[in-house]
This record gives structure tokens, sequence and C-alpha cells, in this order.
């Protein structure tokens, strides 16, 4: 599964002319999937458990091209990414858990939508 998003995702990077735009894109939907379902209690459990883990998909798939030796981002922001999707991915597991909040994932895909849009 996690080699046919990183295909799907490669190819379409390699159709558009803004990469940055895509991801915005990318963020925009799975981030809007999150807010949908924020509120537990009143959501099928189903939807609740996919919106997080397209959210980890997304991530897994960032990591993949973070780590890829063609990655043209300075060291520093790499590694700061990289480490975020650590505790993204930590994260999500205690949400999935009942231990934490979506809140945290949703602010932090925000944040990365917000650096998209600003460069």
């Amino acid at each position: 599964m996690q080699a046919l998003a990183v295909k799907a995702y490669g190819e379409t990077r390699n159709r558009t002319a803004d990469n940055k735009s895509l991801e915005h894109a990318l963020f925009d939907q799975i981030t809007e999937s999150l807010r949908e379902v924020v509120d537990q209690e009143k959501t099928d459990a189903a939807k609740w458990a996919d919106a997080v883990n397209r959210n980890l998909e997304l991530w897994t798939v960032l990591t993949t091209d973070l780590l890829h030796p063609d990655n043209k981002l300075p060291e520093a922001i790499r590694k700061s990414l990289l480490e975020l999707s650590v505790f993204v991915r930590r994260h999500s597991m205690q949400v999935l858990s009942g231990d934490a909040q979506l809140a945290d994932l949703i602010e932090i895909n925000e944040s990365i939508m917000q650096g998209l849009k600003a460069t």
C-alpha cells in the first residue's frame, strides 16, 4: 500500500508544474478530513480512523521524499520535518488508542500549509 502511495504521489508530482501547490492541496484535503471528524462522539468510527490513517499515509510519503537523496531542501529543514514526522506518527498512534486528540495533528498540518503558501 505504501509503495503504491509513493508511486502515485511521485507520478502526480512529475505532472505538476508547482509541487508546493500539490503538497498544499494534499495537506488541505487531508486536514479538512481531520477537521470533519474532530468530534469523535458524533463521527462514525471508520470515518474517524480513515482520516487519521490518511494523514499518516501523507506523512509517510513526505518522509520518504525527505529521505530521498535528490531532495533539495536544506538539511536543517529536512531534519526538522523528519522529527515532526516522528511526532505525527507517535501522536497518531495515541489518537487511535484514545489517549490523545486530533487538535495537535490539525495544527501541525495547518502550519505546514502556511509554510507551503509562504514560499
